[in-house]
């Protein structure tokens, strides 16, 4: 199987990126499912229900959506009614939503798509995500009870997420993180055989402070108190983001590349 995966959607610029380039990218990439984080993707705060039909029609599969999920003050009201939407499901149990879920995937197959917070240096104190996963991993076994499993774990330090990647080395598909906004350039398959990227890195306008207007942020850093609110910045926006290979046999990764197309990064795209 053939696995996309789209880093954090920041304002219009990364939200019309997605919608231009994703349909062209699964065909070209012959992508078999797709997962978009689109936590930024309404005015840089949450994301809409408007929104999310957009990413499902362009091509997504699962929209995640990070520690932003409920900024927009209607997605606690129509979360429910979308089970390939995803908050962190170690956000405290009585939120609405899922933080995992089970989808069919090509071929008679089922994808296990799970999506934590991390702990370090986030607004948010959550449950501990290596418990969580845990204890997910124990009722959802890759090549017993599923197929593929892809975790999209949410966070700010490189150091949580490699962790993270490493514990579950061979367990799952693929592990990607999100939120910094700014990729890095770790792509690989682990010892294991689980693919890895520390941070896919936004959708967005990347002439920008994380997908914000300039100005904002600098002045900011340098009155050293938060003034006007941090506006999406709005030039031509990035697609970025994670392509792997996964064997059908063993659900494991063969192959894995990192996918950036548009705006002002080096454009890559997997040739596999």
């Amino acid at each position: 199987m053939r696995l996309l995966f789209l880093g954090d959607v920041v304002g219009r610029s990364g939200r019309d990126a997605v919608l231009r380039f994703l349909p062209d990218l699964k065909k070209n990439l012959k992508a078999d499912f797709t997962i978009v984080n689109g936590e930024n993707s309404a005015n840089g705060f949450g994301i809409n229900e408007t929104m999310l039909k957009q990413f499902f029609a362009a091509g997504a599969d699962v929209v995640t959506a990070g520690d932003h999920v409920f900024d927009q003050s209607d997605t606690k009201f129509f979360i429910n009614q979308y089970p390939n939407l995803l908050r962190p499901f170690n956000m405290p149990p009585q939120l609405p939503g899922k933080g995992y879920n089970i989808y069919d995937a090509p071929r008679g197959k089922k994808i296990l798509v799970i999506h934590l917070l991390a702990q370090l240096f986030v607004r948010f104190q959550v449950n501990c995500p290596f418990q969580a996963v845990t204890e997910i991993l124990e009722k959802h076994k890759l090549g017993r009870d599923v197929d593929y499993i892809f975790l999209d774990f949410h966070g700010e330090a490189t150091s949580e997420k490699m962790a993270m990647a490493h514990y579950l080395d061979g367990k799952v598909s693929g592990v990607c993180g999100t939120h910094t906004h700014i990729p890095t350039g770790d792509v690989q398959v682990l010892p294991g055989g689980t693919a890895y990227l520390t941070d896919a890195g936004m959708c967005g306008d990347y002439d920008s402070v994380i997908g914000f207007q300039k100005d904002i942020s600098i002045t900011m850093f340098l009155n050293k108190i938060r003034g006007e609110k941090m506006k999406p910045a709005e030039n031509a926006g990035t697609v970025c983001g994670m392509f792997i290979e996964l064997d059908d046999n063993t659900g494991l990764a063969k192959k894995a590349d990192y996918v950036r197309i548009g705006g002002r990064l080096k454009e890559n795209i997997p040739n596999f």
